[in-house]
């Protein structure tokens, strides 16, 4: 399908001139020479991007722009005027102006935006059912749980979900970060806008500057033509960074100067672009941490650490396991097409009392693969995988019992802890991070404990009977 665009010209020179830069086979133009004649072409057909002229006889092309928000919100409108002001230049972009360029203009510059406004706004075409199927996702119905600490999420949620205000996402992997970003967005003014997503550590680190901030045409090897990045697209609506402590220092310091000045330059351009998208951030990793290392610029995290929400590990909100457990096995009964009755009460307390290093997409991934495997009938204690049900046995074990003749409590609780560490180290498959975290510690502090004890990473219970 043809991408469509609208001139709004009334000088003959530069429409028959802009005519010539945009005449090809991939794209349908239409001109328009009075602010009228804008209109109504907006009204009747539909359009992918205008480029109209400030002044022009009759309706203006600040008229042009706010009748095409209304009417045409998918559109990106440029304004182009001989006569810029800063009143005028500020009304635009305030109106949602896609971009605001003042005459003579430089006509690669022009045709550069239009293309990034063209590729916009066939992102927004390409995504709109999946948005209508994301925003069934995005609500704060997917977050479920009942314990205190899932409560305390959801409160602050709602208390900010309606503002602009930046906020940081802190929690393990699998907690259920990316649910909430959405419900953010979802629940915000900004709903009907893109949520553009990204992942920080999915995209190489000499890639990412022009994911984020997009690139000109021949700014490096490949870059054939002009491409908006993912804050243009974002432009109106909501920019999910996840994995933000995976960013480069050099890529953190010209994020933070996106966030002060609230533009972006293209990588190989030398013209910053307006862009007003809300962010927001996650990360499991302690930042605080990542800062006194070296690698996490403190003046960043204070720029995006305005609303700090922190989502606990699994482990600490076992009430909602239940809860989630019934709901995984009706939504893979019904994906899947089978039909498991329910769980029996001794397998539901297993899972409850599983610590789940990868929390609650670990318990999703379980019952899918057991609703999948088994179809009907019960979840039994035996369907649960021996891991889980020998970190059960291991619990039970490891209390001593006090006979008639007492014991050493200072050597059962270091037997305790030492026991406590080797299966943290077993769970975690002797990764000392993730181990540090199942037991509530910081990393350093873990390893000088292994030290300590004289034990390492290969320090694990074996099966237990």
């Amino acid at each position: 399908m043809k991408k469509s665009l609208l001139i709004a010209e009334d000088e003959e020179v530069t429409l028959a001139l802009l005519r010539n830069v945009f005449g090809r086979s991939d794209l349908v133009v239409h001109e328009a020479r009075t602010g009228e004649e804008a209109l109504q072409h907006i009204d009747q057909h539909p359009v992918d991007v205008i480029l109209t002229d400030l002044k022009m006889p009759g309706k203006d092309g600040i008229t042009v722009l706010a009748h095409a928000r209304k009417v045409r919100p998918g559109a990106e409108v440029i304004l182009m005027t001989g006569h810029a002001t800063v009143e005028s230049a500020v009304r635009a972009m305030k109106l949602g102006a896609f971009h605001y360029i003042t005459k003579p203009f430089d006509i690669d510059e022009v045709s550069q935006l239009v293309d990034r406004a063209l590729e916009l706004t066939s992102v927004r075409r390409e995504n709109v059912s999946l948005r209508s199927l994301a925003r069934g996702r995005g609500g704060l119905e997917n977050f479920i749980g009942v314990s205190d600490a899932t409560k305390e999420v959801l409160s602050l949620v709602r208390k900010v979900a309606d503002t602009d205000s930046t906020v940081l996402i802190t929690g393990e992997s699998g907690t259920g970060k990316e649910l909430i970003a959405r419900a953010l967005h979802y629940l915000s003014p900004r709903s009907e806008r893109m949520l553009v997503p990204i992942n920080c550590s999915a995209i190489p680190a000499e890639l990412l500057e022009s994911e984020l901030f997009g690139h000109v045409k021949g700014a490096f090897t490949g870059a054939h033509a002009a491409r908006a990045g993912k804050f243009e697209a974002a432009h109106h609506g909501t920019i999910f960074l996840d994995e933000i402590a995976e960013m480069s220092a050099p890529l953190q310091a010209k994020l933070l100067r996106v966030l002060q000045e609230k533009s972006v330059t293209p990588v190989g351009g030398n013209r910053a672009i307006q862009v007003d998208a809300r962010v927001i951030t996650a990360t499991n990793r302690d930042l605080d941490e990542e800062i006194s290392e070296g690698r996490f610029r403190s003046d960043l995290y204070f720029r995006l650490n305005v609303i700090p929400i922190r989502i606990p590990p699994l482990r600490d909100r076992r009430d909602d396991i239940p809860l989630l457990v019934e709901h995984f096995v009706g939504k893979y009964n019904r994906e899947k097409k089978r039909a498991l009755e329910g769980v029996r009460p001794e397998s539901l307390e297993i899972l409850r009392r599983y610590t789940w290093p990868g929390n609650v997409r670990e318990l999703e991934n379980l019952i899918e693969r057991i609703v999948v495997l088994k179809g009907s009938g019960w979840l039994e204690a035996s369907d649960i995988p021996e891991k889980i049900r020998r970190s059960e046995r291991f619990l039970e074990n490891a209390i001593p019992v006090l006979g008639d003749t007492g014991l050493d409590i200072k050597s059962a609780t270091e037997d305790f802890e030492n026991a406590l560490i080797r299966q943290a180290l077993h769970l975690s498959g002797g990764n000392k991070n993730r181990a540090a975290t199942l037991l509530g510690l910081k990393r350093t502090t873990f390893v000088e404990m292994l030290k300590r004890k004289s034990l390492d990473a290969g320090d694990a219970p074996g099966p237990l009977s």
